[in-house]
């Protein structure tokens, strides 16, 4: 926390993790889906590229240029239409281009920039600091769906018996 914020390294982090979990995925694994309601890694990651420029960035810039900002609260399956069809290379290279430029950036903002406030609709009043913790979080919730529909469709079948007792929910 060179200067003062959080979760940096775990945001950087972030596509080298899923790097690792998808070494083995086909572009036909990427797309599979567990069932019609549940998201594609394809899905997430297209998720992922489109969150990490039209929120979480656009909000680190609403926090430093606005006093007390207000944001809507964001919602994956508002953009269900637009994650549908991506292709997963591209989507996951267009979030690595963008986590790369927003982390450098979040590095050499100066002290204190956490404490930047905004308003938001469900939260209330927030800081800089604290939607740096979400979107980690938000970063690891989908580290665990990529794991578990990876477990479940590279790694499942292939263990026969010993793969019975495993509750995988992809």
């Amino acid at each position: 926390m060179e200067n003062g914020l959080p979760c940096l390294d775990m945001l950087e982090a972030t596509p080298d993790i899923l790097r690792g979990l998808m070494c083995e995925f086909s572009d036909e694994d990427a797309r599979w889906k567990p069932a019609p309601d549940r998201f594609s890694v394809a899905e997430v990651l297209a998720h992922l590229s489109h969150t990490e420029g039209h929120c979480y960035r656009l909000r680190v810039d609403r926090f430093l240029s606005e006093s007390l900002p207000e944001f809507e609260p964001d919602d994956a399956q508002m953009h269900l239409d637009l994650y549908r069809n991506a292709d997963p290379e591209d989507s996951f290279d267009h979030f690595e281009e963008q986590r790369e430029t927003n982390v450098e950036f979040l590095r050499d903002l100066p002290p204190g920039s956490g404490d930047r406030r905004a308003r938001h609709r469900e939260a209330g009043e927030i800081t800089l600091a604290q939607m740096l913790h979400e979107w980690a979080l938000h970063d690891l919730g989908h580290v665990r769906q990529i794991a578990e529909l990876v477990r479940a469709r590279k790694y499942l079948a292939g263990a026969g018996a010993l793969g019975e007792s495993y509750q995988l929910k992809p």
